[in-house]
C-alpha cells in the first residue's frame, strides 16, 4: 500500500507540533473570579403586625425598598409600622421625615392604593386646637404626596386630635411619639 505525499507531510508536521515545546505567555490576561449573590430567601409568615424596629428598612431607603418590592403586598409590609413624625405644635414635614413620605408616594404611584391619612397630637391643648391641628398635620403629609406624584383622590386627610394616642403618659418621649401622621391603606 503507497501512502499519499500529501498525508505524510501532514503527520510531520503533527509531530513536530507535538515535539515542540510552547512559546512562554508574556502578557497573561488577568483572571477575573465572579462570585455570585447570595441567595435572597422570602418567608410570608401572614404577620400582619410591623416587624421590630431594627429589622424595618430606615425612613431614607423606603422608597427604594418599596420600588424593589416584588408585589403590592411586599410592599406594604415595608410602609407598616412608619409614621411622620412632627415637632410640638408643627405641621411642617421635617427633612428627616421626607423618606417616609416618598415611601408611601412609590406605593400609591406604582399600585395605585387609596390611603387615610390620619392626622395625630399629644394631649396638651384643647380638644378643638388638636383636632385643627390634627388636620394640619394630615394635609401637609397628604400635600407633599401630591407634590411627589400622587392623585388628590387617592390621599384622604383626617385629624384623630389626641384620641388616638401611641404611647401613654406625658412624658416628653411619649408626647413625641403621639404627634404623628399614620397611613391607613384602604382596599
Amino acid at each position: 500500500m503507497k501512502k499519499s505525499p500529501f498525508i505524510i507531510a501532514i503527520a510531520a508536521a503533527l509531530l513536530a507540533a507535538c515535539a515542540s515545546t510552547p512559546a512562554p505567555i508574556t502578557n497573561p490576561a488577568p483572571v477575573t473570579t465572579v462570585t455570585p449573590p447570595p441567595a435572597v430567601t422570602t418567608v410570608d409568615t401572614g404577620n400582619t403586625t410591623p416587624p421590630p424596629m431594627d429589622a424595618r428598612v430606615s425612613a431614607a431607603n423606603l422608597a427604594a425598598a418599596v420600588k424593589a418590592a416584588p408585589d403590592a403586598r411586599s410592599a406594604q409590609a415595608l410602609l407598616n409600622g412608619h409614621s411622620v413624625y412632627f415637632d410640638f405644635d408643627k405641621s411642617v414635614v421635617k427633612d428627616e421625615q421626607r423618606g417616609v413620605v416618598e415611601g408611601n408616594a412609590a406605593y400609591l404611584n406604582r399600585f395605585n392604593g387609596k390611603v387615610l391619612v390620619q392626622g395625630n397630637t399629644d394631649a396638651r391643648g384643647s380638644r378643638e386646637y388638636n383636632l385643627a391641628l390634627g388636620q394640619r398635620r394630615a394635609e401637609s403629609v397628604k400635600q407633599s404626596l401630591e407634590v411627589l406624584g400622587v392623585k388628590a383622590n387617592q390621599v384622604e386627610a383626617v385629624s384623630l386630635g389626641k384620641e388616638k394616642p401611641r404611647a401613654e403618659g406625658d412624658s416628653d418621649a411619649a408626647n413625641a411619639e403621639n404627634r404623628r401622621a399614620d397611613f391607613v391603606y384602604q382596599p
